[in-house]
C-alpha cells in the first residue's frame, strides 16, 4: 500500500462493508499509522445492499475520518446511462459506474479485496492487475512479477487495479480478524433468520425477496459468508455464532464462499471473467 501511494498519483480503496475489504481498510489503517489513510474510500453502491452493511461502511469511514465516494447504479439507472437487466442482477452495470467514476475523479490505482482462491478468473489475476485506458482486463497482457517486484507504470487514461490480499484465503481473512479484534457486520455470525430455498441456496426473507409462488418460508440457524447484493446473496446453514467458531467451520469446508453463496455466478462458468475484462474488479 505504501509503494503504491509512493508510485501512482491517486490512489483509491474499494469498500463494500464485506469482510475482505474491512480488513483492507484495517490494513490501510497500520500502514500510514499515526498519520490519517492518504486516499478516499469508494463503495459502488448498487442499491439492493444489505442495511446492516451500510451502516456498517458509514460508521466504520466515521471512526477512521476518510473521505467516502459513493458511486450510485441507482442515479445511474435514473440518468438513463445504465440499463437494468431482467435477471435482477447489478452485477454487469456496476461495471459502467465504476468506470465513470474513475474518469470522473481521475484515480490512477484501485485498491481492491478481491482473492486467487476465491474465483478462477481471480485465480489469473496479479498484485498489479494492469488496466488500459478503457478500464479493461486482459489476462494476457499482465506484467511479471518476480520476487514481490511490481512494475507500476502507466501511460495516461489507463490504471492498476491492486490486490495486497491476493495470496490470503478466506481462512487467513477470519484468522486476521481475530487477532486483530475488527469489528464485522452482525450478518456474518449465525442467528434464526425466515429463509426461502431458491436453486439449492437458503435466501433470507429481506426487502429485496419475497417468497414466490410455491416456496415456503422456514426458519433456520444461518450466517452469510459473504455479502454481495440482498438480493442475490445467499446463506449457509450454520452455528457459528462468534469469529471463533466461524474459524472452525471454515478451516473444514471444501466449498468456496462465493460458490455457496452467490447467484449471480451461476450465469455461466465464466461470468466472472467475463465482468472482469469489461472493467470490474
Amino acid at each position: 500500500m505504501r509503494e503504491v501511494v509512493a508510485e501512482l498519483e491517486r490512489p483509491v480503496l474499494l469498500f463494500s462493508g464485506g469482510k475482505d475489504s474491512i480488513v483492507m481498510l484495517e490494513l490501510a489503517r497500520k500502514a500510514f499509522a499515526p498519520a490519517r489513510i492518504p486516499f478516499p474510500v469508494m463503495h459502488v453502491d448498487t442499491g439492493l445492499n444489505f442495511p446492516e452493511v451500510l451502516e456498517f461502511r458509514d460508521k466504520r469511514v466515521a471512526e477512521l475520518g476518510v473521505q467516502l465516494i459513493v458511486a450510485s447504479v441507482p442515479d445511474a439507472i435514473a440518468a438513463g446511462t445504465v440499463k437494468e437487466e431482467p435477471n435482477g442482477s447489478r452485477n454487469r452495470i456496476q461495471t459502467p459506474v465504476l468506470l465513470d467514476a474513475v474518469e470522473e475523479h481521475g484515480f490512477t490505482a484501485l485498491f481492491g479485496g478481491a482473492r486467487r482462491d476465491e474465483d478462477k478468473a481471480r485465480a489469473k489475476e496479479r498484485v498489479f492487475s494492469f488496466r488500459d485506458e478503457f478500464g479493461q482486463w486482459d489476462p494476457k497482457n499482465q506484467r511479471p512479477e518476480l520476487w514481490d517486484l511490481y512494475n507500476g507504470r502507466i501511460h495516461l487514461g489507463e490504471s492498476i487495479r491492486v490486490f495486497p490480499l491476493s495470496n490470503w484465503t478466506e481462512l487467513d481473512i477470519w484468522q486476521y480478524i481475530s487477532r486483530e479484534e475488527i469489528a464485522i457486520p452482525p450478518l456474518y455470525l449465525a442467528q434464526e433468520r425466515d429463509v426461502v430455498e431458491r436453486q439449492g441456496m437458503l435466501y433470507a426473507v429481506n426487502e429485496f425477496i419475497r417468497p414466490r409462488d410455491g416456496e415456503q418460508v422456514r426458519r433456520e440457524t444461518v450466517r452469510y459468508r459473504t455479502v454481495g447484493d440482498a438480493n442475490l446473496t445467499a446463506a449457509v446453514r450454520s452455528t457459528a455464532t462468534t469469529v471463533e467458531d466461524v474459524i472452525a467451520e471454515i478451516a473444514v469446508t471444501r466449498m468456496t464462499e462465493r460458490g455457496a453463496t452467490r447467484g449471480d455466478d451461476k450465469v455461466s462458468d465464466a461470468a466472472m471473467e467475463d465482468r472482469k475484462k469489461e472493467g470490474y474488479f
